[in-house]
């Protein structure tokens, strides 16, 4: 039986790849800092016995970036980030037999705000802030590892949805309290905690990326169901050429305006209330987390998956939004 190092494996997308990965009849070794884990990121020894001879490596390891982004949170994201995929590479360089392939998380995030269109992988990422200059250290520490003899993906992954879903569980709530309107960004105080990895305190460039934008609830929501996240990296696997980034994400993306009317639509909420930016910031403040994370237009394309014939299981969003409420409704 071949074995499969998951590192990252208690969260939610890790959960499922681990799920599939048992019923697929492979072994699964877990790579985490508690001590259920096979091997903890203190434990240099015990992360290059579980990489070395493994078929498959997939990290998903990184501080959840649902919080205020604070200097003490903005250090933990990017060094949970870049230091696991550092010591993941180490290990896997050292390996008498490597892995040959290594699927590495990374974020759909690392593209540009934009409404005019969709990203492929073809697309710069050269937008500046403090998301997308943690996307690209991410990137860089994998494509820096010393590992020839394996193939290794940066998985460019969009908003998992899932019935067990910490975000999606959120969305429906939201949606069945009657609040379930569009997200409408604006003006608002300037601040800092968006500033790049490099933007010195004080300067414009470190408070610009606060700025609001008119979308109007036209900013992109990209997903992909977590069933056919699971289904994408089983097919990149399998097709030796796929490299390089790939991003995990729906053909179909909708607007804001667009989900929110869908989220009520499926759980028979006649209206909803819209959330104007100067609503929203007080209600991310008490729920400690950052607008940004609804605001910014994430319109991505899965480009590579599609050209190299992955078929997609829930390639429109209202489908996808029935199946995952049925579910959930059934499951209590």
């Amino acid at each position: 039986m071949d074995h499969v190092v998951i590192a990252g494996a208690s969260g939610f997308m890790g959960r499922h790849l681990a799920s599939a990965m048992r019923r697929d009849g492979r072994y699964v070794r877990t790579v985490g800092r508690g001590a259920s884990a096979d091997a903890t990121w203190g434990d240099r020894d015990a992360l290059a016995r579980a990489v070395d001879g493994a078929a498959l490596v997939i990290n998903l390891a990184g501080k959840p970036v649902h919080a205020r982004y604070n200097d003490a949170t903005r250090d933990e994201i990017l060094r949970s980030r870049v230091e696991t995929t550092r010591a993941l590479g180490e290990a896997i360089a050292a390996a008498a037999a490597p892995p040959p392939v290594w699927l590495n998380a990374s974020t759909a995030t690392a593209y540009a705000h934009s409404t005019a269109k969709a990203h492929t992988e073809a697309d710069p990422t050269s937008q500046q802030g403090f998301s997308e200059d943690v996307a690209r250290a991410w990137e860089r520490e994998l494509d820096a590892a010393a590992t020839p003899a394996t193939r290794r993906v940066a998985l460019r992954t969009t908003i998992a949805l899932g019935h067990d879903g910490e975000a999606t569980r959120l969305l429906f709530r939201l949606a069945r309290l009657g609040l379930g309107g569009p997200q409408l960004d604006g003006r608002w105080f300037a601040h800092e905690r968006y500033r790049g990895l490099t933007a010195a305190r004080g300067t414009p460039e470190a408070s610009a990326p606060s700025a609001g934008r008119a979308t109007r609830g036209g900013q992109r929501f990209s997903w992909i169901h977590i069933d056919d996240a699971v289904a994408a990296v089983r097919h990149i696997e399998a097709t030796p050429a796929l490299v390089g980034p790939v991003n995990l994400a729906a053909p179909e993306a909708s607007t804001n305006r667009e989900l929110m009317r869908l989220l009520r639509h499926t759980v028979g909420m006649p209206i909803g209330i819209p959330a104007p930016r100067f609503v929203l910031e007080p209600a991310m403040w008490a729920l400690r987390t950052e607008s940004e994370l609804v605001l910014k237009s994430r319109w991505v394309s899965p480009g590579k998956l599609l050209q190299s014939g992955f078929a997609f299981q829930h390639p429109r969003l209202d489908w996808a939004l029935r199946a995952i409420w049925a579910r959930m409704r059934a499951a209590g």
